[in-house]
């Protein structure tokens, strides 16, 4: 059962009023490191297998202080990346909000297509994005923890699937600047861990003791709700 911890970005001076997408150079302003160093502590019992960030500086920022102190390299996958939003992109959301286009993102984003030459369509974003996920699964151990920084719409769109919803539910997804998401890949289905979680402890993520000859971990979901993770 491999976990992915799927972390945001912190907050930059554009994260909030302007669609920023792939702007270059934009950097974690003050309030973005002080969050990302709070993540960093938070996750620091966490043993990580891979430290896996999308190519945006705001993404490598994040990562970097959760990969401060850890022996591991700073792996970088172009697939989660930020949806590239075309002409959009550095506009103002108020702007963007009386754009025609902007009701279908918000009721139809499987049909979206953003404008310009290097708009990107909601339903690719998804899909690479999903592969990655799912292609770093494979690369690492069957029981890896690892941890993937991206960015809200990515990951919104990477939880709808492993919750099974179409494309078209993810704006129900809330993901805030550096929450922790959590899901588990078992050989069947994900399970949907933690979602937009900002303050929680991590002990109930922390790898199982062995006992003995490793079992194949179940792709059966706990009827009734189970006694929680913590319940070893």
């Amino acid at each position: 059962m491999t976990t992915v911890v799927l972390v945001r970005h912190g907050l930059t001076h554009l994260t909030g009023p302007v669609l920023a997408g792939w702007t270059p150079g934009l950097h974690l302003d003050e309030r973005g490191h002080k969050q990302a160093a709070a993540l960093a502590e938070r996750l620091r019992p966490l043993p990580l297998a891979a430290i896996v960030s999308s190519p945006l500086d705001r993404c490598l920022d994040t990562a970097a202080a959760v990969l401060d102190g850890r022996d591991l390299p700073l792996e970088v996958d172009d697939r989660l990346g930020e949806c590239r939003y075309g002409d959009w992109t550095g506009r103002p959301l108020k702007e963007l909000g009386k754009d025609p286009l902007w009701k279908v993102v918000q009721a139809h984003p499987s049909a979206v297509v953003f404008p310009g030459p290097e708009g990107e369509a909601l339903r690719d974003t998804q899909a690479r994005a999903v592969a990655a996920v799912r292609d770093w699964n494979t690369r690492l151990e069957p029981d890896a923890t690892w941890l993937a920084c991206s960015h809200g719409d990515v990951i919104k769109a990477i939880v709808a699937d492993a919750m099974g919803l179409h494309l078209d539910s993810f704006q129900r997804i809330v993901i805030d600047p550096c929450s922790v998401t959590v899901l588990r890949y078992t050989e069947l289905r994900p399970f949907v861990v933690r979602v937009n979680d900002t303050g929680g402890g991590v002990a109930d993520l922390m790898p199982r003791p062995r006992k003995g000859r490793r079992r194949k971990a179940s792709s059966d979901a706990a009827v009734g709700g189970g006694a929680g993770s913590g319940a070893h």
